[in-house]
């Protein structure tokens, strides 16, 4: 498939908060360096990246501080700002890095309010649009656990006029329950695909809410048969297997929203031209086929 063109600027919004943005965006998280940590081993190439993102036409872009930590925000700001009026910029708090680039919890009041104010100036901005809190029972999948006390932190933020709205992460439907009792939330932001589908019943009962569900990881947990099988599709349809990964999403249910991440401009334009390619009968067939050895369809993911 050739780049993105106008094709994708028409493709299908969904409203995250109260804005309307493109369902395939962009997540900054590869930006920096191994493993997520450190800077980027080519600062210019990952400027150019973000830049390309938006004349592509994105407008939702994915971050948190503590990628890098601080880089990715550092990124975002030096290439895009002042920031065009239609970007819409999430990012995500409740994590630390260690020094050994350990992702841990960052949960209390202190730490809360250290990470808003940091996305704040490392963004550039007065108001952060999307804060998504980042549950840390468990740093590998959702795991039960109360949210209401950094939750509650959040909506004071909120009404300081520091966060204009509040998404989870890595969270249960018993949790999203949980969090609706404390304040709206815009969107949730778990792992699921093709090959990884225990929120099918979540997003069914998000998009009856009009919340949107984003997914990440499109190609996380697939065994060699899935991914061999994945392939076979997508060579049939003349797409790479992240494409159809992608198409396979943006068809899934129209409140997904995608954030796949790059640090190319080649691959960055491969897999917004997914938005492009809309997956024929016969090939969800056999992406549900591909799927069905080993597939978790519902439950805890």
């Amino acid at each position: 498939m050739t780049h993105a063109s106008q094709d994708f600027a028409a493709s299908q919004t969904f409203i995250l908060g109260d804005r309307p943005v493109r369902r395939l965006g962009y997540g900054a998280m590869q930006l920096a360096g191994p493993g997520v940590f450190g800077p980027p081993k080519d600062r210019s190439a990952a400027l150019a990246v973000l830049r390309a993102a938006i004349e592509a036409g994105v407008t939702h872009i994915d971050t948190s501080d503590f990628y890098g930590p601080h880089i990715t925000n550092e990124l975002i700001r030096e290439a895009l700002h002042p920031y065009r009026d239609d970007l819409v910029i999430a990012t995500k708090v409740g994590a630390a890095r260690g020094t050994d680039a350990s992702w841990n919890p960052a949960l209390s009041t202190e730490q809360l309010r250290t990470a808003v104010h940091d996305n704040l100036r490392n963004l550039g901005l007065q108001q952060l649009e999307v804060v998504n809190l980042r549950a840390m029972f468990d740093v590998h999948g959702p795991a039960e656990g109360s949210l209401e006390a950094p939750l509650t932190v959040l909506a004071e933020l909120q009404q300081q006029g520091l966060v204009r709205h509040i998404g989870l992460s890595n969270v249960t439907p018993r949790q999203i329950v949980e969090g609706q009792r404390i304040c709206r939330i815009v969107c949730v932001q778990n792992q699921y695909n093709l090959a990884h589908r225990g929120d099918d019943d979540l997003i069914d009962t998000l998009a009856r809410q009009g919340i949107p569900y984003v997914p990440f990881f499109p190609l996380g947990g697939f065994s060699p048969l899935q991914s061999q099988g994945l392939s076979a599709v997508a060579q049939q349809l003349d797409a790479t297997p992240m494409q159809v990964a992608l198409a396979w999403l943006l068809q899934r249910s129209p409140n997904i929203l995608l954030i796949p991440g790059t640090s190319s401009v080649v691959h960055l334009h491969e897999n917004l031209a997914a938005a492009r390619l809309v997956l024929p009968q016969d090939a969800l067939d056999r992406l549900e086929r591909v799927a069905a050895g080993g597939l978790n369809r519902r439950g805890a993911s």
